[in-house]
């Protein structure tokens, strides 16, 4: 690469020796994903990965992507940005657990206004770790220099995974039943949804969001707002190997109201008990800062809860036990119930 270089290209904005950079410093970080099925190298024009169907009769891969969204404005104003990368991964890996499948490999696209090879190496240092978090490789990505299209010091954040399930073991909602029970996976905050309401409420761009805040534990709306997303898929694979789950939602933006019936079948319900809801702080001081009524809350953030999952009453003992031995403080916050009314608050 040591003849790869264009004055013309750097004086119109876009400097390429500063990709090779980023990705020199990334490389560490990719290296901590790597997993046994990975058969290329970073820098190829296509990623790599040998699928193991040991055990698999049916092979049937599921796809997601998805992401950050506005959250980004906060890593922009609080100059922090190893931690949406997390974020990134973790919006299409809960979405594809839903299904039962098993993550295998990551892409992520990062565009940006000037590429500043130490943030791009943050950023991926974030997508590596919610990679560990997953199980997935980082087998590839993109990172694209778009001067006068971005902001300088701004960029936006996209990724893309496939997993595998055996198609007998696919999740649906088949065998759903009014009785069976709901059980709540904590979140770890407002995840990365809902961001251009809270981005209002705080005001973000002009109020103080690095000064502690006692409704938060003394943390401040900065760095709460940006506590990375829950990473839910080592302890729901952990799960489906003891019971049969009957469905999952990953509670992200449309909230209760949104993505809870997205589990259920027509002519059930989900009759979800408020007051069992461990609903954080940062909730709290939404609703009470916006003036936005319950309702409105709970269709429009996850509340506390990042996941829910339906499974029968005789098996929601050894659900939460499994659960809890895999670092999930899950709990019940309902029940199915024979309505025509998809969610019941």
């Amino acid at each position: 690469m040591e003849k790869s270089y264009s004055e013309t290209y750097k004086e119109a904005g876009v400097d390429i020796t500063a990709g090779y950079k980023a990705v020199e410093l990334m490389k560490q970080h990719i290296a901590r994903t790597m997993t046994s099925g990975v058969c290329s190298d970073v820098g190829g024009f296509g990623g790599l990965f040998e699928l193991d169907l040991e055990g698999i009769t049916k092979p049937v891969l599921v796809a997601g992507t998805d992401g950050v969204g506005t959250k980004l404005k906060l890593a922009f104003l609080m100059d922090k940005h190893d931690t949406v990368g997390i974020d990134c991964v973790a919006m299409c890996v809960n979405d594809i657990i839903c299904c039962g499948a098993k993550p295998l490999f990551f892409l992520d696209y990062i565009a940006c206004g000037k590429n500043f090879p130490e943030k791009i190496a943050d950023i991926v240092k974030g997508v590596s770790e919610g990679c560990v978090q997953s199980g997935a490789a980082l087998i590839g990505g993109e990172t694209a220099e778009m001067p006068g299209f971005y902001p300088i010091d701004e960029y936006d954040l996209a990724g893309y995974c496939t997993g595998v399930v055996d198609k007998s073991k696919i999740i649906d909602n088949k065998t759903m039943k009014a009785g069976d029970v709901i059980i709540a996976l904590p979140s770890s905050g407002v995840h990365s949804n809902g961001f251009s309401l809270v981005r209002k409420v705080f005001d973000v761009e002009n109020a103080d969001i690095k000064s502690p805040v006692e409704e938060l534990g003394g943390k401040s709306i900065g760095e709460t707002l940006l506590t990375p997303t829950k990473i839910y898929v080592k302890p729901v694979l952990a799960l489906l190997d003891k019971v049969q789950v009957k469905g999952i939602s990953h509670i992200t933006g449309g909230g209760f109201y949104e993505n809870i019936p997205r589990s259920i079948p027509e002519g059930l319900g989900a009759k979800i008990d408020k007051s069992a809801v461990k609903i954080l702080p940062i909730f709290k001081l939404l609703a009470e800062r916006g003036g936005i009524s319950e309702h409105d809350m709970f269709n429009t953030f996850n509340m506390g809860v990042g996941m829910s999952i339906v499974v029968a009453k005789e098996d929601v003992d050894i659900a939460i036990e499994t659960l809890k031995a895999n670092g999930e403080d899950a709990y019940i916050i309902g029940e199915i119930v024979e309505s025509d009314e998809r969610v019941i608050l």
